[in-house]
Formats: C-alpha cells, structure tokens, sequence
C-alpha cells in the first residue's frame, strides 16, 4: 500500500465532519476555520451560501481529519458564544439518498378505462 492510499484511507475511517449552524450570517468559511483549528487539524470548513443571492445561510460544516480532536471540538463548541450568537455545533449526518422520483404518483398506463 502506498502513502496515498494510506492518507486517503486515514481520511475515511478516522476524519469527521461536523454540522455548526446559528452562525452570524457575515462569517466566513476561514474564520470558520480558524475557530476549529484550535482543536485540531481542519481538512476544509465551509459556510453554506444561498446559489441565488450568494448570502450566508447561517450554517456550514467542518471536516476534521482526525475523529478524536472533532469530539473535542463538539464538547467545546456546541452552545458556546461566538459573534454574538450561541452556536449548534455537532456530528453531521449523512445525506439521505435521494430517488430519481421527481414527485407525485405518476401513472403512465393509458388502460385508465
């Protein structure tokens, strides 16, 4: 096994990533980081932005590469104040899978009578 399988494979079985949201709508995604790299190694931070106004959404997510200084940063973070706001920091959850089903229940019989 090569360094960059070993890396990669470090990053999926040892990395965290992490919910914040309440944050203050002019935070930034290196300001983000920069609060979490207090506890740890940060692999990416990213404020969550609206695609039509470019606005913040007042949350975002931080991959943490090892999962121990993640938990820490959780305990530490999770209702603290920061820019005036009391933040929600926890384990992200995985995205639920989403169908190719564009809605309603279509029938594309014609034996309707």
């Amino acid at each position: 096994m090569d360094a960059s399988s070993f890396n990669f494979l470090t990053f999926l079985f040892f990395s965290m990533n992490i919910f914040v949201a309440n944050l203050n709508y002019r935070l930034t995604s290196d300001e983000l980081r920069e609060v979490f790299e207090d506890y740890g190694s940060v692999d990416s931070a990213k404020i969550i932005t609206d695609r039509d106004t470019g606005r913040s959404k007042g949350f975002g997510f931080v991959e943490m590469s090892d999962d121990s200084e993640g938990k820490s940063a959780i305990s530490a973070l999770n209702g603290a104040e920061y820019d005036g706001r009391a933040i929600v920091v926890k384990e992200a959850e995985d995205r639920p899978k989403r169908s190719n089903d564009r809605g309603g229940n279509r029938r594309f019989n014609n034996d309707r009578y």
